[in-house]
């Protein structure tokens, strides 16, 4: 450890910004850790980690493990209507009826429009897509579409990630004389539209494995069950699980249940890819997949693998931002062609389109967080935060959105004014975990137009003259779930860690609970008492650092995206962190992401002090104990600090000009040896 960084000039700081946030550590269960590490031969870390999860058995742990030793119900034995859907598809398919896919212009919609029109025109259907307009029609099916496909002769009506809440346009499709089979996940609204079929997992049990999959989730359950039916299903399965992994974990599904078996086999699909359109954008985006070490027992080679935050961050947006800002076609395009100039093409839009909406992004939340400051709102009062402002491009507001949650830490409702006139708005909200955001919409709904959505996350629409009325309401239904200990970010901690204890060996530990996501996040770990010894800001506003244990000399690298504006941290905090794999030049190691930073809650005890002479001199002395480390100072300020066994120490004013010294020298050895007097002496 440099002991420059301890220095006098370097223990001043002044008071911190730091992020607003409450730490929730999960308790330790020693015994039961205890108890699993031994039935299991995992680690007690890992243990502890899996409890924290719900799983707490030896056959759990199993499972958890290794989704693919379970034996799982067949979708024909959860999903009410799917055996009459696929028999619906089956007659079409025959007959040569006309298929109209109706889809959504997010990256479960487009990726499920994909999978099923490959799926559709492998089995020989005449199919075709519609997806509506983000800027001209909004979410979900509507009266246009409807008429147009029976205008064009089409037979069956197929929505997927929609239609649940669409209650009109299904009833019109009815009225025509369509077939309507509707592939959803929302939450249910009170009344069901009249369909002739509905797949949706949550009118299934909640015990049941399918209850988490996302839009696409339900569109490769009736593809593959439909295939199956056919006999056809031999050289499809893997293309359609490709898309079924970039749909789920896009859309934030939970990675649980079957969506985590299936996961753990696409992820591995991924690098080779059969799909052009993915190869091309793998390849666009820089994603390089990882080695995934096997158990020093097993026989069995490393496996590539992506990682979910690859798809996250890097393919997912890339995707979505098609459908916020472009034209969703560039992406059904570059799902369904087999041809790799086309799939280039299209990926090289897709991210020509991203990089406009992360700038799209950048100026509305500066935008943003300058109308909150400048209007002065109370949002511990208010517990929710409603902003609006013309000019905002609403297909990228909701990722605005999560940007301000995550600043000001209560529910956002963001929105903005649509048409010459601007009577209208139109927006997206984004959730804490204590608050419900369909329901909030719900308790708002006598003054929206259209709205829909999940816990997390929702869109609506209203006339601009109940702007007023839609704050108070959303505020009312606040203070029914929200305390003010609520309105911080979350920072969920499964664990304390030494930082010694972060390794190659634990990551390829931690590995073993991948995929993680929504329903099995990332382990975070916790260290007290972490000295930041260099800090700087890199890119747009993320911090880049190293830390050093307090009472030890190694250091570890850690990166805290998006913490610009808490340059700079304290010299001393307690820091919660995710492990990130680090390869630079053929080199591995283990560096840490923050999520969370404090004062240190239990401070080391404080040095002992002393005041003594030397050859007419006075001085005085400080003993770091729990870093062994010794500071003299004489009266010009000068600092000489000496680590425990070192032979060198450092001595100077400030950390930039101090120099290193040899403690052995004569005069060093006997001023060191006074000052170590004082302080027995003044015990």
């Amino acid at each position: 450890m440099p002991v420059q960084n301890l220095l006098p000039s370097e223990s001043y700081r002044p008071t911190p910004n730091l992020p607003n946030q409450r730490w929730q550590i999960a308790p330790l269960q020693t015994r039961k850790a205890t108890q699993l590490a031994q039935a299991t031969g995992l680690s007690l870390v890992l243990s502890q980690i899996l409890i924290n999860r719900g799983i707490e058995t030896v056959a759990q742990a199993q499972v958890f493990l290794n989704p693919e030793s379970q034996t799982m119900p067949a979708p024909l034995e959860e999903f009410p209507d799917l055996a009459i859907s696929v028999q619906f598809l089956k007659d079409a398919i025959a007959q040569q009826e006309k298929i109209a896919i109706v889809g959504d212009y997010d990256a479960d919609g487009m990726t499920s429009t994909a999978l099923l029109l490959r799926a559709l025109r492998q089995l020989g259907a005449d199919v075709d897509y519609a997806i509506p307009s983000r800027m001209k029609d909004g979410y979900g099916i509507n009266q246009r579409i409807v008429e147009e496909c029976a205008n064009e002769g089409v037979g069956l009506i197929l929505t997927v990630d929609n239609g649940i809440s669409a209650y009109d346009a299904i009833a019109l499709a009815v009225d025509l004389g369509l077939t309507v089979i509707i592939t959803d996940h929302h939450d249910l609204p009170e009344k069901l539209p009249p369909a002739d079929a509905i797949l949706n997992p949550k009118l299934i049990p909640e015990s049941s494995p399918y209850r988490g999959v996302a839009g696409v989730g339900v569109a490769y359950i009736l593809a593959v069950t439909l295939a199956q039916e056919l006999g056809q299903l031999k050289g499809l399965t893997a293309l359609l699980l490709e898309l079924f992994t970039l749909g789920t974990i896009a859309d934030l599904a939970p990675l649980t249940g079957i969506n985590r078996r299936w996961l753990k086999r696409g992820l591995q699909l991924l690098p080779q890819s059969q799909l052009a359109g993915v190869q091309a954008l793998i390849q666009l985006a820089g994603v390089s997949p990882e080695s995934v070490a096997p158990s020093p027992e097993s026989a069995v080679k490393p496996q590539s693998s992506l990682k979910p935050e690859d798809i996250g961050f890097k393919l997912g947006p890339r995707i979505n931002a098609i459908g916020r800002i472009g034209d969703p076609q560039i992406v059904i395009d570059l799902l369904t062609t087999d041809e790799p100039g086309i799939a280039l093409e299209r990926a090289m839009q897709c991210e020509q389109v991203n990089q406009h909406r992360q700038q799209l992004c950048e100026q509305i939340e500066q935008e943003a967080i300058a109308l909150v400051e400048e209007q002065q709102l109370d949002l511990h009062q208010q517990r929710v935060l409603v902003i609006v402002k013309s000019g905002w491009n609403h297909g990228v507001i909701g990722i605005v959105a999560s940007r301000l949650l995550e600043r000001y830490g209560v529910p956002v409702f963001i929105g903005t004014y649509e048409g010459e006139t601007a009577e209208h708005i139109r927006g997206s909200a984004r959730g804490i975990p204590e608050f419900h955001v369909f329901e909030a919409l719900q308790f708002c709904q006598d003054l929206l137009g259209k709205f829909g959505g999940h816990k997390a996350a929702g869109g609506f629409s209203l006339p601009a003259e109940n702007l007023a009325a839609f704050q108070a309401s959303l505020s009312t239904f606040a203070h029914q779930c929200l305390e003010p200990e609520h309105l911080k970010p979350l920072v969920a901690i499964d664990v304390q860690a030494d930082l010694s204890q972060i390794t190659l060996d634990l990551y390829q530990q931690i590995d073993t609970l991948h995929p993680c996501g929504i329903g099995n996040p990332d382990p975070v770990f916790w260290t007290p008492n972490v000295k930041v010894l260099e800090q700087k800001t890199i890119g747009k506003g993320h911090l880049k650092l190293t830390l050093s244990p307090f009472n030890q000399s190694m250091t570890i690298k850690a990166i805290a995206w998006r913490w610009g504006d808490y340059y700079p941290l304290p010299s001393l905090v307690d820091i919660a962190y995710k492990l990130k794999r680090n390869v630079w030049n053929g080199n591995i190691s283990i560096e840490l992401e923050l999520v969370g930073v404090r004062l240190p809650v239990s401070p080391p005890p404080p040095p002992k002090t002393a005041e003594f002479h030397h050859n007419e001199r006075h001085y005085t002395c400080s003993l770091y104990e729990l870093d062994n480390e010794l500071k003299i100072q004489n009266p010009e300020g000068k600092v000489l600090a000496i680590q425990k066994g070192q032979r060198l120490g450092l001595l100077g004013k400030h950390r930039q000009e101090a120099k290193e010294v040899d403690v052995t020298q004569p005069h060093y050895f006997q001023l060191i040896k006074a000052a170590i007097h004082a302080l027995e002496l003044s015990e």
